[in-house]
């Protein structure tokens, strides 16, 4: 299918999406994407389409999908915004575009969610992600869940710690995971066109500790490894004070990564782009 498809990105002007949306092209598809604001795309291509239309919305992408084969979407968000909470964005929103994609007999739906995701069901972005899982999985629609562990632009707190000479971890930092490059993580999407597992977990190529982790953010800014380890008593204090004190929209990313410094988040390895590099490119 994959030579002939048309593929439509949902969430085309984020991270991943933009990665994807270029991967596609790279491989000659016919590629449909939707945005909220098409001056935000800078990619000019003859096999690509730009809509503007908000997924929140499901009035906007009504009849947008006729023509479509595969949906792709990697719509989410990490930093909440126009009052937006992720039950609005990561369920509801997805669940528009499943809902049209059902109606235009799309035979294939692709869903990019995070690693762990059951487990994480505790935490608001999971409950929202996995709420929708649900329903792909009984929609009837071929599907494909790819769980990636976290990007390399999750690591930028890392780098924000280096730079003032000092990393603070929870524990003693010998904990595991393998944060993966949006460019990576694009093929592996696009691979799973012409896929049929249900369910990938994915991961970057460099299995690391926390505190290997943050000697390369260290390095990056060559700075001496100064590395602090916080009893965990401070992280869950921390995670009872922001779910006491402030709402969801402002707890949510906090709590993901106070949750998932806590535990390994190892998963099979992929890709070619490495941590160092992006961490020293970043720093310079």
């Amino acid at each position: 299918m994959q030579e002939t498809a048309k593929v439509l990105v949902a969430g085309a002007s984020g991270y991943l999406g933009g990665y994807v949306t270029k991967e596609l092209l790279r491989r000659g598809i016919n590629t449909k994407i939707l945005v909220r604001n098409r001056n935000k795309i800078n990619i000019h291509n003859e096999k690509l389409e730009i809509i503007e239309a908000e997924v929140t919305k499901p009035e906007t992408i009504s009849d947008l999908l006729a023509d479509v084969d595969v949906v792709i979407s990697t719509v989410g968000i990490t930093r909440q915004k126009d009052g937006l909470r992720y039950m609005n964005v990561d369920y509801q929103a997805n669940a528009n575009l499943l809902s049209e994609a059902q109606r235009a007999n799309v035979k294939r739906f692709i869903y990019v969610s995070v690693l762990n995701g059951e487990q994480l069901r505790k935490l608001k972005i999971c409950e929202a992600k996995e709420r929708f899982r649900g329903e792909l999985r009984s929609s009837g629609l071929d599907y494909t869940i790819i769980r990636s562990n976290e990007f390399f632009s999750d690591m930028a707190d890392f780098l924000k710690m280096a730079k003032g000479g000092k990393v603070y971890l929870f524990g003693d930092g010998s904990l595991k995971l393998n944060p993966i490059h949006g460019e990576d993580l694009a093929k592996v999407v696009v691979d799973s066109i012409s896929q049929s597992p249900k369910e990938i977990n994915i991961g970057g190529p460099d299995l690391l500790t926390q505190n290997e982790i943050a000697e390369l953010a260290l390095k990056a800014y060559a700075k001496p490894i100064r590395i602090i380890h916080l009893p965990n008593w401070i992280r869950k204090g921390s995670l009872w004070l922001v779910r006491t004190f402030t709402d969801s929209k402002t707890y949510g990313p906090i709590e993901f990564f106070l949750t998932t410094m806590a535990m390994d988040m190892n998963t099979p390895q992929y890709g070619e782009i490495r941590l160092e590099t992006f961490f020293y490119e970043n720093a310079t």
